[in-house]
């Protein structure tokens, strides 16, 4: 049942292989779909081109919402969450056929979903709130995948039991990896049943069984899964963060108490940022906004500022007992960045750090909210969480899988090196884009900004038409670098030469650094990281200065 892996000494159940490598193809073909989506989007959203009709518009934009935030992000989680449970603990998959039964319902939940919407069943965008009613396959489709995605959750949970039990990885507490899977695990299952308290009335009102569905009620729940899932998101990509430092460089938390520690933050605080998605909303009370967007919220800010200064903080250390010391950044230049697994753990961190935590904290406060709500500046702060960060992530994440679960050599080694800093440079430039041109007012998801035909026009001003081309570049080039990674991918895969062992791999795989044998004041143990943290406050500071200032001038009281 077991084979012992010779390139990282772990025992693998032969069973959960197929598993893994299942969910991970899906994966790469549902990325390919939402790429090639989203560019379909962006070339209609700029008014110059304006590509599809306003109903096929709408028509991909719910296509893309779909597959890019939950069919491409999930069916990858599901090969990671299997990953987690027995390979890295040495352990057995409780099961098999349970797992393949939640495969198929996945299959089939996506594959129903993408024929709604294609077939013009289901012009419901990602949201679909009512009184707008898909026909029941659409809703049927999203039960089914979601009842699979909860199944496989229950067999992490059991392969985590059983590992304990049988005690494969030692005595001592899951490793940090595993521990940030549970965390996403105990998410998503929150996450998935906040979906299935308001698709299952939506699905019986689409079947004509009840009379409706309260639009303001589904708002609320439906946010309990919309946003907690892209949560769930972030704790699996903290996750891979933690493993990517330890495979490129050795690096461990320096304080794995702190590091558990924020991930339980994350369990009392981080679904309530969906809280910022219902500020304009009657149902919630002002002082229940105002509470969820501020001091409960920043549990969860407080736990991501953690993870980063945690991650960087461990390569820091691991390069410095390596013998990289000289002055605060040695150890950055010296970091293996002929990796393109680590370029994409580091450059996610960087971008989601800068970039989607920034404006996600703008965007959970009651007052700053108020500037950009609804503009085409959420999606910028998209790019930023779901693309820039978890999606870059898993990119690069993917590279280890192809030899150490497909053994098969990367195809097209320098391609793979040059596509982690394209799709990055493509993501900033879109993410910045957008959010600018959030904030000079055009809105989210409309086919035509300009309301050409309506009882009003507005013109924008005219630096917005050199953001729409920031946007557009930044896209273009996200695009290609997106189609090269899934150009990689499949060659690696099915044509690839076999890995026969540790010398056919082409990514760092590095052993723990030797332990520090000086004696330094704790407060300095990582210098540079500590100075790249002060940068980042700087920037957050003064972003949320701009944005204050903003909201001052916004209303004027006569």
């Amino acid at each position: 049942m077991f084979l012992k892996c010779d390139i990282t000494g772990f025992n693998v159940d032969k069973r959960a292989l197929p598993l893994i490598k299942a969910n991970a193809v899906v994966s790469v073909v549902a990325f390919l779909i939402a790429i090639v989506a989203a560019l379909l989007v962006l070339l209609t959203r700029w008014q110059v081109v304006h590509l599809l009709p306003v109903d096929w518009y709408y028509r991909i934009l719910t296509l893309h919402g779909l597959v890019a935030l939950v069919v491409w992000i999930v069916f990858w989680e599901m090969a990671g969450l299997y990953f987690g449970s027995t390979v890295v603990l040495n352990a057995r998959q409780v099961s098999p056929a349970t797992g393949w039964l939640a495969f198929v319902l996945m299959v089939v939940g996506t594959a129903l979903v993408a024929f709604a919407v294609l077939t013009g069943r289901a012009d419901v965008l990602f949201t679909s709130y009512p009184p707008l009613k898909a026909q029941p396959v659409h809703y049927l489709g999203i039960i089914l995948f979601a009842v699979g995605a909860l199944i496989v959750c229950g067999l992490f949970i059991a392969n985590v039991m059983v590992a304990k039990k049988e005690k494969t990885y030692g005595d001592g507490p899951l490793p940090l990896f595993s521990f940030g899977l549970l965390t996403a695990v105990i998410l998503a299952v929150g996450t998935l049943l906040a979906g299935a308290a308001i698709y299952v009335p939506t699905f019986l009102w689409s079947l004509g069984l009840i009379d409706s569905v309260d639009s303001l009620v589904y708002r609320l729940v439906f946010w309990g899964f919309g946003h907690s899932a892209q949560q769930v998101n972030v704790a699996a990509m903290i996750s891979i963060w933690y493993l990517g430092a330890f495979l490129a460089v050795g690096g461990t938390s320096i304080n794995e108490k702190v590091s558990r520690t924020a991930f339980l933050f994350y369990l009392i605080g981080i679904n309530l940022a969906s809280a910022h998605h219902l500020l304009v909303d009657p149902i919630p009370s002002p002082s229940w906004k105002v509470v969820n967007t501020s001091y409960f919220m920043y549990l969860a800010v407080l736990a991501s500022m953690i993870h980063a200064f945690a991650v960087p903080s461990a390569i820091e250390v691991a390069q410095r007992r390596k013998g990289f010391t000289k002055g605060l950044f040695d150890w950055l230049k010296n970091c293996p960045w002929e990796n393109p697994a680590f370029v994409s753990v580091f450059l996610a961190i960087v971008i989601f750090g800068f970039i989607g935590g920034i404006t996600g904290v703008i965007n959970g406060m009651e007052q700053t909210n108020m500037i950009i709500h609804n503009t085409i500046a959420l999606p910028g702060h998209f790019k930023g969480t779901v693309v820039g960060g978890t999606t870059l992530t898993f990119m690069g994440a993917t590279y280890y899988l192809i030899p150490l679960i497909f053994r098969k050599k990367i195809s097209m080694y320098g391609v793979a090196k040059a596509v982690p800093w394209t799709f990055a440079i493509g993501i900033v430039l879109l993410s910045a884009g957008l959010s600018t041109l959030g904030y000079l007012g055009v809105p989210r998801r409309h086919w035509d900004i300009t309301f050409s035909g309506g009882p009003f026009t507005y013109t924008y001003p005219p630096i917005a038409d050199i953001f729409w081309v920031v946007a557009v570049l930044g896209g273009t080039i996200a695009f290609l670098g997106a189609l090269a990674w899934c150009l990689v991918v499949v060659v690696s895969v099915f044509f690839g030469e076999p890995v026969r062992g540790k010398q056919d791999m082409q990514l760092t795989m590095s052993s723990p650094p030797p332990p520090d044998t000086e004696r330094h004041d704790s407060r300095y143990v990582a210098p540079g990281t500590f100075a790249l943290t002060i940068v980042f406050m700087i920037a957050f500071l003064i972003f949320v200065t701009l944005n204050w200032g903003w909201l001052s001038i916004m209303w004027e009281v006569k």
